[in-house]
């Protein structure tokens, strides 16, 4: 008769062999090596037919995504602990004999169920494709399902939208690229035809519209004298009128007024939204042509005509001409303007009388014959100009001679 101690050796040694044996018979229905029951049998060889049709597929299309890879590994990863667990309590002295084969019997339940959806899997990829072979993406109905159509369970592949195989169709094609083509078309056109719009209106505002229209009251015209007065230079600014003044050319304006008789400089500036600001230098007439009738007119320096006075001006020297217009091209009478534009204007107030029978015998009178200086020609008028200040304002050399000839003016002449 069997001690405690006896029995309960003999049942931890039945205990560790019932274990032992159903860890090896997890193991071989995992692997699919043992050969125990026609069921295991055929359920072993689904598993294995369906694992090489996936990794066949998946070698043909290349598209196993990371999720899938990293759900496998784990539920090996699982597998593999659980049976290390049973392993352990069945080297345990004190383990349960109904804990190892109930932990047997539900692993190779979990196995049974994997092979069973492996089996489903591999039936379904075999309707599909076959290993070593190609989907003909042509003759899959476009109602099946994405999984139907690759192989695969939806759930362990991920979304289909990223390995559902792409079918075109070209007559389709050549239709959505000429719609594509007449919509670009359409769009270009419109854009084409904004742009030229906006542009014309742009235009229309800048310089057709009154927007900055010149206006004859937004005129402002300064620096007249009696002889070129502010009406006459905004008669010739009023040609500008109901222009845009984006239009007005200050430049042009400018030369228009300095080309008048009298006028030295002129200075145009606009006056944003409707106007123009002139300003401009009038000069004092040169001389005063009197004709063979008698009529004065007064001339600047050019020897164009300012106007006509009655009778002569203070301070402005008379010069005696046939007729106007011959006396304006006339040589001498030219040169006469020009030594009595650069005299200072003290000078040129205190002559009374000019003369020119030549244009290099020019001869002015000074306060009523006091004294009279022959000039010669209109050349060197710096330097005679210098010499006849220097004598005639010196009475150590002009004494009581009345007579100054600096046609030579390196060379005076006192008489």
């Amino acid at each position: 008769m069997k001690t405690g101690k006896g029995r309960r050796a003999s049942s931890g040694a039945s205990s560790r062999t019932r274990a032992v044996r159903a860890a090896k018979a997890a193991r071989t229905a995992r692997s699919g090596r043992t050969k125990s029951s026609g069921e295991e049998q055929r359920t072993s060889r689904t598993a294995r037919s369906a694992r090489s049709t996936l990794s066949d597929g998946a070698a043909l299309s290349g598209r196993r995504s990371k999720t899938e890879k990293t759900g496998s590994e784990g539920r090996r990863l699982k597998r593999s602990k659980r049976l290390k667990g049973r392993l352990n309590r069945t080297k345990n002295p004190g383990g349960s004999r109904t804990r190892s084969a109930r932990s047997a019997s539900s692993s190779s339940r979990s196995l049974v169920k994997g092979n069973k959806a492996s089996a489903s899997k591999s039936a379904t990829s075999r309707t599909t494709s076959s290993a070593g072979g190609f989907v003909d993406a042509r003759t899959i109905p476009p109602d099946r399902p994405v999984s139907g159509r690759i192989g695969t369970d939806q759930e362990e592949q991920g979304l289909g939208i990223f390995v559902r195989p792409k079918v075109l169709d070209f007559q389709a094609r050549v239709r959505e690229k000429k719609k594509v083509s007449r919509r670009l078309v359409l769009i270009r056109t419109g854009v084409v035809i904004l742009v030229m719009a906006l542009i014309a209106g742009l235009a229309w505002l800048l310089f057709l519209s009154p927007v900055f229209r010149l206006q004859t009251d937004k005129i402002d015209v300064s620096g007249g004298n009696a002889w070129v007065s502010n009406d006459r230079v905004a008669s010739i600014v009023a040609n500008q009128v109901d222009r845009s003044l984006l239009l007005v050319s200050t430049n042009g304006v400018e030369q228009e007024i300095s080309g008048m008789a009298g006028v030295t400089d002129a200075k145009v500036r606009k006056s944003f939204p409707h106007g123009l600001e002139v300003t401009f230098d009038a000069q004092e007439p040169t001389a005063v042509f009197k004709d063979a009738q008698g009529k004065l007119t007064a001339v600047d320096r050019q020897g164009r005509a300012l106007n006509t006075v009655s009778k002569p001006v203070d301070g402005v020297p008379v010069i005696q001409v046939a007729t106007v217009k011959r006396a304006q091209q006339d040589q001498a009478v030219r040169q006469t303007l020009r030594i009595l534009s650069s005299m200072p204007e003290a000078m040129r107030h205190s002559v009374t009388k000019v003369t020119a029978e030549t244009q290099d015998s020019i001869t002015t009178e000074l306060d009523q014959g006091r004294h009279v200086i022959i000039w010669g020609d209109g050349s060197d008028l710096k330097l005679k100009q210098a010499v006849v200040d220097k004598i005639i304002n010196d009475p150590s050399k002009i004494g009581d001679k009345h007579q100054l000839d600096v046609s030579a003016p390196l060379r005076p002449i006192v008489k």
